[in-house]
Order: C-alpha cells, then sequence, then structure tokens
C-alpha cells in the first residue's frame, strides 16, 4: 500500500477509535465559540473512557477463555474426525453461522481496501492456525501445545508494534517477557521439554495467528468486530465448502458424542463467537494489552485438559497461575 493510502488508513482508525468515547464527530451549532464545551465534560468523558475499558477486558476474557477450549476440543473432534476433515467442517460451519448471522443484522460490506486485511484474518485465524495446530495435535499433547501458545501474546505484540508503529513501555515489556517465561517454564516442564515435529507445526500457527490477531484488531477500530471475523469465514467458505466435501470422502469418520461435541465447539465457539468478542476487547483496550491476557489461557487448557481430558498436574499448577496473574496486572496497569 502507498505511503499516502497508510497515512490515510491509520487517521480514519483513529478518527473511529476516538469518536464513541470521547463524544467527537458532533457539530457545533453556528456561531458557537471555539472554546465552547462539547457534548460531554471532561468528567464525563473519563468515565466513559474508563467503563469502554473494563467492557473491553471482560470481552477480551471471554475471548480468552474460549480459545483455551480450542485444543481439547480439537482432541475430541480427532477422535473422530481426520485432520483435514475437522479443519474443513469446522471452517465451513463456522462460514456458515457468520453468513447467516451478517445476513440477519444486514451488514454492508466491507470496503475495497479492507478486504486485503481480512485476507490476513482469514488466512491467519481461519485457515492457518486451525489447520496447523490441529496437525500438530496429532502427535502432541495439549499441555505440549500451550509451550508454544504461550508465547502467542508477545509474538501479537511484537507484530502490533511492527504494524501500527506503538511503542509500549518498558515496564510493559518487561512484564510481558516475565509472563511468556512463566508459561513457557511452566508448560515445558509439564510435556517434558521435549521438541518433535509437531512444534514446528506449532511455531508456524504462532507466527500465523499473531499477525492476524493484529490485522483483526485494527479492523475491529473502524467495523464492529463481529463482522470482521464474519466477513473473513465468508471470504473462506468456498475453499471450506469444497475441501470439507474433499476431505470427508477420503478420510474416515467415526460420530461419537465427544468428536461431535468437539467440532461444534471448535466451530462455533473458538472460530466464530469467541473471535468476535476478542476483536471487540481488542478494539477497546488495545491490541498489546489484550494480548497479554492470553498469558492465562495456557494454564486454563492445562485446567480443561485435566478436567475434560483425564491430563494430570503437578503443584507447580498454582504457582504458576499466581505469577502469570501478577504479570498481567502489571501490563494492564502500564501504559503503553
Amino acid at each position: 500500500m502507498r505511503a499516502n493510502d497508510s497515512a490515510t488508513e491509520e487517521a480514519s482508525i483513529a478518527v473511529g477509535s476516538a469518536a464513541p468515547h470521547l463524544g467527537r464527530g458532533v457539530p457545533k451549532a453556528p456561531g458557537a465559540p471555539c472554546d465552547a464545551p462539547g457534548p460531554a465534560s471532561p468528567p464525563a468523558a473519563l468515565a466513559a473512557r474508563h467503563t469502554g475499558a473494563r467492557a473491553g477486558t471482560v470481552l477480551a476474557v471471554l475471548g480468552v477463555v474460549s480459545f483455551s477450549l480450542t485444543f481439547p476440543a480439537t482432541a475430541w473432534g480427532l477422535a473422530g474426525f481426520g485432520p483435514w476433515s475437522l479443519v474443513a467442517v469446522r471452517t465451513t460451519l463456522a462460514g456458515l453461522l457468520a453468513g447467516g448471522c451478517l445476513i440477519v443484522r444486514r451488514a454492508a460490506p466491507p470496503g475495497r481496501r479492507q478486504w486485503a486485511s481480512l485476507a490476513v484474518v482469514a488466512g491467519g485465524v481461519v485457515i492457518g492456525f486451525p489447520t496447523l495446530s490441529t496437525l500438530a495435535l496429532r502427535t502432541s499433547s495439549t499441555s505440549h501445545a500451550a509451550v508454544v501458545v504461550g508465547l502467542l501474546p508477545l509474538t501479537t505484540a511484537l507484530c502490533s508494534a511492527l504494524r501500527t508503529g506503538v511503542r509500549p513501555s518498558r515496564t510493559f515489556w518487561g512484564a510481558a517477557l516475565a509472563g511468556a517465561a512463566v508459561v513457557i517454564a511452566f508448560t515445558v516442564q509439564q510435556s517434558g521439554g521435549a521438541l518433535s515435529r509437531a512444534d514446528l507445526y506449532l511455531f508456524g500457527a504462532l507466527l500465523v495467528c499473531a499477525a492476524g490477531y493484529t490485522e483483526g484488531g485494527r479492523l475491529a477500530r473502524v467495523m464492529p468486530g463481529w463482522q470482521v471475523i464474519g466477513w473473513a469465514l465468508v471470504l473462506c467458505l468456498p475453499f471450506s465448502a469444497a475441501g470439507a466435501c474433499l476431505a470427508l470422502a477420503h478420510e474416515p469418520v467415526a460420530l461419537t458424542v465427544h468428536s461431535v461435541a468437539g467440532v461444534l465447539w471448535v466451530a462455533a465457539g473458538s472460530q466464530f463467537l469467541g473471535l468476535v468478542v476478542w476483536y471487540r476487547g481488542m478494539a477497546a483496550i488495545g491490541i498489546p494489552r489484550a494480548s497479554q491476557l492470553q498469558l492465562a489461557q495456557p494454564l486454563l487448557t492445562l485446567v480443561w485438559s485435566v478436567l475434560l481430558l483425564g491430563e494430570r498436574l503437578t503443584v507447580l499448577a498454582p504457582l504458576a497461575a499466581v505469577a502469570v496473574l501478577v504479570c498481567i496486572a502489571v501490563t494492564q496497569r502500564s501504559r503503553g
């Protein structure tokens, strides 16, 4: 994209994100003095900003909880579906759900320049991460997969800094690195620290997901978050539907309660609804800060693994959880 187009886009994002909180965009009456107060007084504006940040944090947390169930649900799905069938079916179901919501809500199609960003979201979040993580989980446990997923917040913050030019504070980076180190040490200890081919898939999934989160977070500041993932899923729908037909014809399928529940969750919960609240949360509190909430995701995944898959945790789990929560608190209080 040309430099002037990029600058125009960044300006539109800044205006779009500021208007809901500060009451901008409302014209003053003719003849009003330049220093006349706007529609909201400073205390009211600060209160509205605080309320919006708190709501954004809640939405981002809901997204993290949804994502923490993705690996256990994928493990359930792999018990009855092949890896390619699972990815294609989940993406198709999510695309149909998203398309139905877009039709019911009569959502206007994105602008011409927004389709390129939606393609990045689709390639990273809709296709790349589900495919690579599913291939990894054929031979890797959910706890081992959490080793790499623990690096996602830091990777997302790096992608955001490179893409948007935002430079978080040193305190922010220090807490983020500390939190990532805690997550890595804990999950490596849980999985034995062994590296395998599955880790290559997971590292690839990590990179493409961070790119998709960053681009989706930017788009969610100028269009509703549910439309960001909705249009990305619709963009992939023709390909996923064709892939589902092809994969189901070549891979065996065993429909069980667990396999069906796993597919339905990763399609509706992880692939659509979770990303809807996640992108709205990122738009409200910023990409770097929202990404740090995902430091808790590997620990949540381990909890679900115990409850749903029968895996066992060590006594280090509560200690690591407290350390991660401290790091999250520091990143939320630091100014980016």
